[in-house]
């Protein structure tokens, strides 16, 4: 079984002159993350206002996804490496997510950059990563439904989403969202049942809006730091789960 796993780390400014180093870190941290060792994969990412999809970006929050080749790896980066810590000395706040991959499917780049190695419980919290390329020629028609189904999901799955935020590498186009969810049937009933997400997953295939989607869903074992002020998911994920330390 590989022991892969990902991390998904959230950076939140509030100093203007923090919030312009943040946005410079899109184009010079990954230049920096090619280095470290144990990375396999790795993305700088935007976000955008609200807790879903927006065309409005916000200039104060901004996240990493890495995937690593093993714990040790992820745990030697977060606890020295000299760009973290220049993350570090400047958010406000962070919010790591430790996560392994129980499901996937589809391309990021033209590669699947996740691996699957837990078996998916239905019964555990649950994170979900989707990301898509969108067509040039289909942006007008994608963004005019993403607003809807972003504020869909908090107004109709209040109770079972715990964490949802839209990210993307390039504005517009390249775009993904992350969310974190108590169980699977609370992400199910948004997810196949939901009226916004629905049309959407309709439109999707009749429109043809991507050029390149990956869907992928994780088991989260561990959380570090605050959002929001709050210790966000300590309550919901088990401790250590899958013999992860």
């Amino acid at each position: 079984m590989s022991p892969q796993i990902v991390t998904i780390t959230f950076f939140r400014y509030t100093q203007v002159q923090h919030k312009w180093w943040g946005f410079k870190q899109m184009g010079l941290a990954p230049l920096e993350l090619a280095k470290v060792a144990g990375l396999s994969f790795s993305k700088m990412m935007g976000s955008g206002n609200g807790n879903g999809f927006s065309i409005w970006p916000n200039f104060g929050v901004y996240g990493l996804l890495a995937v690593w080749e093993d714990p040790v790896s992820a745990e030697a980066f977060f606890s020295a490496h000299p760009l973290f810590n220049a993350f570090t000395a400047r958010a406000k706040e962070i919010w790591t997510v430790y996560l392994q991959t129980a499901k996937v499917h589809g391309t990021w780049d033209g590669g699947n950059p996740f691996t699957e190695n837990v078996p998916y419980q239905a019964e555990a919290p649950v994170a979900v990563l989707t990301r898509a390329t969108i067509r040039t020629k289909r942006l007008w028609h994608f963004w005019r439904f993403v607003p809807g189904v972003s504020k869909a999901m908090w107004r109709e799955h209040q109770e079972g989403l715990l964490f949802s935020v839209g990210i993307g590498e390039l504005p517009l186009v390249q775009q993904a969202t992350f969310s974190l969810w108590k169980n699977s049937a609370d992400m199910q009933a948004y997810a196949y049942k939901g009226k916004f997400h629905s049309e959407v997953v309709r439109k999707t295939r009749e429109l043809g809006w991507y050029k390149e989607e990956l869907f992928a869903r994780f088991h989260p074992y561990r959380v570090e730091g605050t959002w929001g002020g709050a210790r966000l998911g300590y309550a919901e994920l088990p401790q250590n789960a899958n013999g992860v330390s």
